[in-house]
């Protein structure tokens, strides 16, 4: 199989990911409620995760570091906390229903920083007027799951600092393939994102960088925590307070091998990877007229394209035939679609991981040239 869905998921992780996974299900159990040695053992490896994923994005704390089931997961604590009913709420024109749907539950109906697709200066202009025009929280998709469009960080992030604005950063596709140091931002209140895409975990993992202490006081869940049983109420105090029943052992085991092995290949080094078969894929299908690529320079591995006369899905499942996973679509982004005009045909998207390589790149091209010619 020619794996190319790894915007969804990893799925071909390194091997020190299994190994950590399996050491984890037979010699790690009662983690934090208990002075065994297999507890001892799951706390241990859990607070390893935990400085990993520190020293990878310039947390100076790892008890910051929350961990989660999910993206999604991180993005509801994050959002519960922080973004309260009637507030004025700014997000980018690419955000997934990770983001959209909890804040359509708070009855928040948020301002979009409409801009054209691959157009920074003109998200962060909107950004600068949606600020003028007093908005209190801003949530970013740090990078499009659709199109691999990366948003002005840097420039938003400036004006946010500058105004005092909190920033939640969705960094879903961004995680493990750019660089983000934390502590370059004081308006970073949050960054959520999963452990089985771009840091190469397994599913079922996710972290919440806590960096604003009003999380801790707006807990989504309670319960358990290995700690202040007598009290009946959350503790306020992190990771425990966001961080209620027993956590996902082997999975944040995994996570932390894979988080070493973003970090030894160095995610500027990955994105390199990534790009340059991003750009060999689109160059392989410029011959065929009815492949439209929604391609730019700056994009990371992740390429949408559409062939016209013939539906997304259609495309997807004639490749599939031929052993090329893909994702077809809206991508549970629909805002995203909105914004590059893709709403009613969704798109085909190809995404591509270090596991990839020039081979499978230049075989699925040819495969979807084959396909094209015969829808």
């Amino acid at each position: 199989m020619i794996y190319l869905d790894n915007a969804a998921t990893t799925l071909r992780k390194p091997r020190a990911v299994h190994e950590a996974v399996r050491r984890a299900m037979h010699a790690a159990a009662g983690y934090a409620r208990s002075g065994h040695a297999a507890a001892l053992r799951a706390g241990e490896t859990v607070y390893a995760c935990r400085e990993q994923a520190a020293a990878l994005f310039g947390v100076r704390d790892p008890a910051r570091v929350v961990f989660t089931m999910n993206a999604t997961h991180a993005l509801n604590l994050a959002i519960h906390a922080l973004a309260q009913p009637g507030m004025r709420v700014a997000v980018s024109g690419y955000e997934h229903n990770a983001v959209m749907r909890p804040l359509a539950l708070r009855g928040i109906d948020p301002v979009v920083l409409d801009a054209p697709l691959w157009d920074g200066a003109a998200m962060a202009e909107r950004a600068e007027r949606a600020l003028a025009d007093g908005a209190q929280l801003f949530i970013l998709n740090h990078v499009s799951n659709v199109f691999g469009c990366v948003l002005p960080l840097e420039e938003i992030a400036a004006l946010l600092d500058a105004a005092g604005v909190p920033l939640i950063l969705d960094a879903s596709q961004s995680a493990g393939v750019l660089e983000l140091d934390v502590s370059r931002h004081p308006c970073l209140a949050a960054v959520c994102m999963p452990g089985h895409k771009g840091l190469y975990g397994p599913q079922g993992t996710g972290i919440l960088l806590a960096l604003d202490d009003r999380l801790a006081q707006h807990p989504l869940l309670a319960g358990g925590t290995g700690s202040r049983s007598e009290d009946m109420r959350q503790p306020a105090f992190l990771p425990d307070a966001l961080e209620s029943g027993t956590p996902n052992v082997p999975g944040i085991a995994g996570l932390a091998a894979g988080i070493a092995f973003v970090r030894a290949q160095g995610a500027s080094h990955i994105l390199a990877h990534e790009r340059r078969l991003t750009r060999e894929f689109v160059r392989a299908l410029a011959p065929e007229p009815r492949i439209v690529c929604y391609a730019h320079p700056a994009q990371t591995g992740v390429v949408s394209l559409a062939v016209r006369g013939a539906p997304c899905e259609t495309v997807a499942e004639a490749l599939a035939r031929q052993g090329v996973a893909v994702r077809a679509g809206l991508h549970c982004a629909p805002l995203a679609h909105r914004t590059a005009g893709t709403e009613r045909t969704g798109t085909v998207r190809f995404s591509f991981s270090a596991f990839s390589t020039a081979q499978e790149t230049g075989q699925a091209a040819a495969l979807l040239r084959q396909a094209v010619k015969n829808l």
